[in-house]
Protein backbone atom coordinates (compact mmCIF):
# COMPACT_ATOMS: atom_id res chain seq x y z
CA UNK A 1 0.00 0.00 0.00
CA UNK A 2 2.83 2.56 0.64
CA UNK A 3 4.90 1.49 -2.43
CA UNK A 4 1.49 2.12 -4.21
CA UNK A 5 1.30 5.69 -2.48
CA UNK A 6 4.69 6.46 -3.52
CA UNK A 7 4.13 5.49 -6.77
CA UNK A 8 0.98 7.85 -7.42
CA UNK A 9 2.49 10.53 -5.69
CA UNK A 10 5.99 10.44 -8.71
CA UNK A 11 3.38 9.84 -11.16
CA UNK A 12 1.78 13.35 -10.16
CA UNK A 13 5.13 15.18 -9.94
CA UNK A 14 6.70 13.58 -13.80
CA UNK A 15 2.93 14.77 -14.98
CA UNK A 16 2.78 18.18 -13.18
CA UNK A 17 6.25 18.89 -14.23
CA UNK A 18 6.00 17.88 -18.11
CA UNK A 19 2.97 20.50 -17.94
CA UNK A 20 4.86 22.95 -15.86
CA UNK A 21 8.01 22.84 -18.07
CA UNK A 22 7.61 21.98 -21.25
CA UNK A 23 10.56 20.97 -23.33
CA UNK A 24 12.10 23.77 -24.71
CA UNK A 25 12.68 24.00 -28.68
CA UNK A 26 16.44 24.45 -29.79
CA UNK A 27 17.84 25.83 -32.73
CA UNK A 28 19.58 22.51 -33.70
CA UNK A 29 16.51 20.85 -32.97
CA UNK A 30 15.22 21.79 -36.81
CA UNK A 31 13.45 24.47 -37.85
CA UNK A 32 10.07 25.26 -35.87
CA UNK A 33 8.08 26.97 -39.19
CA UNK A 34 8.22 25.30 -42.72
CA UNK A 35 7.22 28.02 -45.51
CA UNK A 36 6.18 26.85 -48.83
CA UNK A 37 9.75 26.04 -50.90
CA UNK A 38 7.65 26.07 -54.45
CA UNK A 39 6.61 28.46 -56.78
CA UNK A 40 3.40 28.95 -57.47
CA UNK A 41 0.66 31.09 -59.27
CA UNK A 42 -0.86 33.27 -56.46
CA UNK A 43 -3.62 35.83 -57.00
CA UNK A 44 -3.96 38.97 -54.84
CA UNK A 45 -6.71 37.09 -52.90
CA UNK A 46 -4.39 34.04 -52.09
CA UNK A 47 -2.00 36.15 -51.21
CA UNK A 48 -3.97 37.58 -48.22
CA UNK A 49 -4.40 34.41 -46.64
CA UNK A 50 -0.74 34.10 -45.87
CA UNK A 51 0.01 32.17 -42.49
CA UNK A 52 2.16 34.27 -40.31
CA UNK A 53 1.40 37.66 -41.32
CA UNK A 54 0.27 40.28 -40.06
CA UNK A 55 -1.44 42.60 -42.44
CA UNK A 56 -1.87 46.53 -41.37
CA UNK A 57 -3.32 47.60 -44.82
CA UNK A 58 -4.34 45.56 -48.04
CA UNK A 59 -4.17 47.24 -51.72
CA UNK A 60 -4.92 46.65 -55.17
CA UNK A 61 -1.19 45.02 -55.74
CA UNK A 62 -0.80 43.35 -52.39
CA UNK A 63 -0.75 44.80 -49.14
CA UNK A 64 1.58 45.93 -46.20
CA UNK A 65 2.51 44.39 -43.35
CA UNK A 66 5.13 42.18 -41.43
CA UNK A 67 6.11 38.36 -40.28
CA UNK A 68 4.94 37.30 -37.37
CA UNK A 69 7.69 34.39 -37.00
CA UNK A 70 9.96 35.12 -33.98
CA UNK A 71 13.23 34.61 -36.33
CA UNK A 72 16.62 32.76 -34.78
CA UNK A 73 19.05 34.28 -36.78
CA UNK A 74 22.74 33.69 -37.17
CA UNK A 75 25.31 35.59 -39.57
CA UNK A 76 27.75 33.30 -40.49
CA UNK A 77 30.84 33.60 -43.18
CA UNK A 78 31.57 30.25 -45.15
CA UNK A 79 34.63 30.29 -47.58
CA UNK A 80 34.75 34.35 -47.18
CA UNK A 81 30.79 34.51 -48.48
CA UNK A 82 28.50 35.72 -46.21
CA UNK A 83 25.26 34.41 -45.18
CA UNK A 84 22.28 34.52 -42.44
CA UNK A 85 20.74 31.21 -41.16
CA UNK A 86 17.47 31.64 -40.11
CA UNK A 87 16.88 28.27 -37.69
CA UNK A 88 13.33 29.00 -37.10
CA UNK A 89 12.34 28.35 -40.12
CA UNK A 90 15.40 26.28 -41.81
CA UNK A 91 16.54 28.41 -44.48
CA UNK A 92 20.46 30.05 -45.32
CA UNK A 93 19.81 33.21 -47.41
CA UNK A 94 22.76 35.31 -49.09
CA UNK A 95 23.59 38.32 -46.32
CA UNK A 96 23.20 41.02 -49.43
CA UNK A 97 22.33 39.90 -52.68
CA UNK A 98 22.82 41.83 -56.45
CA UNK A 99 24.14 45.04 -55.81
CA UNK A 100 22.01 46.55 -58.81
CA UNK A 101 18.23 45.82 -59.33
CA UNK A 102 17.15 44.25 -62.26
CA UNK A 103 14.43 42.80 -64.82
CA UNK A 104 13.32 39.41 -63.91
CA UNK A 105 14.53 36.96 -66.34
CA UNK A 106 17.92 39.22 -65.57
CA UNK A 107 17.21 38.05 -61.82
CA UNK A 108 16.83 34.09 -62.74
CA UNK A 109 20.09 34.32 -64.89
CA UNK A 110 22.11 36.36 -61.35
CA UNK A 111 20.97 33.16 -59.53
CA UNK A 112 22.45 30.70 -62.28
CA UNK A 113 25.91 32.52 -62.72
CA UNK A 114 25.63 32.61 -58.47
CA UNK A 115 25.68 28.49 -58.46
CA UNK A 116 27.51 28.39 -60.90
CA UNK A 117 30.46 30.13 -58.76
CA UNK A 118 29.04 27.46 -55.83
CA UNK A 119 28.69 30.72 -53.32
CA UNK A 120 29.34 30.05 -49.61
CA UNK A 121 29.87 26.32 -51.61
CA UNK A 122 26.72 25.69 -52.35
CA UNK A 123 25.14 25.36 -55.86
CA UNK A 124 21.30 24.91 -54.72
CA UNK A 125 20.55 28.96 -54.49
CA UNK A 126 17.34 30.10 -55.72
CA UNK A 127 15.28 32.76 -55.25
CA UNK A 128 12.53 32.39 -52.67
CA UNK A 129 9.09 31.51 -52.69
CA UNK A 130 6.69 34.97 -51.50
CA UNK A 131 5.83 33.01 -48.25
CA UNK A 132 9.99 32.65 -47.82
CA UNK A 133 10.47 36.48 -48.99
CA UNK A 134 7.59 37.45 -46.41
CA UNK A 135 9.11 35.97 -43.49
CA UNK A 136 12.26 38.48 -43.96
CA UNK A 137 9.68 41.66 -43.21
CA UNK A 138 9.99 43.41 -39.74
CA UNK A 139 7.66 44.58 -37.91
CA UNK A 140 10.33 47.72 -36.71
CA UNK A 141 11.49 50.29 -38.82
CA UNK A 142 15.30 49.56 -38.79
CA UNK A 143 18.42 50.93 -40.21
CA UNK A 144 17.80 52.63 -44.12
CA UNK A 145 14.37 53.02 -43.32
CA UNK A 146 13.36 49.31 -43.86
CA UNK A 147 11.10 46.36 -42.50
CA UNK A 148 13.65 44.07 -42.49
CA UNK A 149 15.94 42.74 -39.47
CA UNK A 150 19.91 44.20 -39.45
CA UNK A 151 21.22 41.30 -39.77
CA UNK A 152 20.63 41.94 -43.80
CA UNK A 153 22.70 44.01 -46.18
CA UNK A 154 20.16 46.91 -46.52
CA UNK A 155 21.42 48.08 -49.99
CA UNK A 156 18.26 45.76 -51.58
CA UNK A 157 15.38 47.86 -50.88
CA UNK A 158 12.93 45.20 -52.95
CA UNK A 159 13.27 41.77 -54.14
CA UNK A 160 11.92 39.14 -56.56
CA UNK A 161 10.34 36.09 -55.53
CA UNK A 162 9.58 33.05 -57.60
CA UNK A 163 6.23 33.21 -57.52
CA UNK A 164 4.00 34.52 -60.21
CA UNK A 165 0.32 36.20 -60.97
CA UNK A 166 -0.63 35.02 -64.24
CA UNK A 167 -4.03 36.79 -63.67
CA UNK A 168 -2.19 40.49 -64.35
CA UNK A 169 -3.22 41.37 -67.45
CA UNK A 170 -1.56 41.16 -71.13
CA UNK A 171 2.24 41.16 -69.08
CA UNK A 172 3.68 38.63 -66.98
CA UNK A 173 3.23 39.39 -63.08
CA UNK A 174 5.59 38.15 -60.34
CA UNK A 175 5.33 38.80 -56.85
CA UNK A 176 7.93 41.27 -55.06
CA UNK A 177 8.45 42.38 -51.59
CA UNK A 178 9.56 46.20 -51.13
CA UNK A 179 11.12 46.20 -47.40
CA UNK A 180 10.56 50.36 -48.15
CA UNK A 181 6.74 50.36 -46.94
CA UNK A 182 3.87 52.16 -45.19
CA UNK A 183 1.06 51.83 -42.35
CA UNK A 184 3.58 50.19 -40.06
CA UNK A 185 5.21 47.15 -42.28
CA UNK A 186 6.82 46.59 -45.72
CA UNK A 187 5.05 46.34 -49.31
CA UNK A 188 4.21 42.67 -50.72
CA UNK A 189 2.82 43.51 -54.23
CA UNK A 190 3.10 41.71 -57.28
CA UNK A 191 4.50 43.81 -60.50
CA UNK A 192 5.22 42.95 -64.01
CA UNK A 193 8.40 41.09 -64.77
CA UNK A 194 9.74 44.01 -67.19
CA UNK A 195 9.61 45.85 -63.19
CA UNK A 196 13.18 45.92 -61.88
CA UNK A 197 14.14 44.73 -57.89
CA UNK A 198 17.35 43.29 -56.18
CA UNK A 199 18.06 39.84 -55.72
CA UNK A 200 18.38 37.67 -52.48
CA UNK A 201 18.96 34.27 -53.11
CA UNK A 202 17.94 31.75 -50.25
CA UNK A 203 18.56 28.03 -49.56
CA UNK A 204 17.02 25.03 -47.41
CA UNK A 205 20.14 24.85 -44.73
CA UNK A 206 18.78 21.27 -43.61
Amino acid sequence: MVNMRKYLLLHILIVSFIYIYPPVMLAEDGPQITLSSSYRDLSVYQVLLTSNVSIRKKHNYGFYGYSTIIHSYESNSINGDNVVIDHATGLMWYQSGSEKDMVLSEARQWVKDLNSRGYAGYSDWRLPTLEEAISLLDSNNNAGDMYIDTVFDVTQSGIWTGDENDSAGYLDGAWSIRFHGAYGGGNVCWVYDNATNYVRPVRSAK
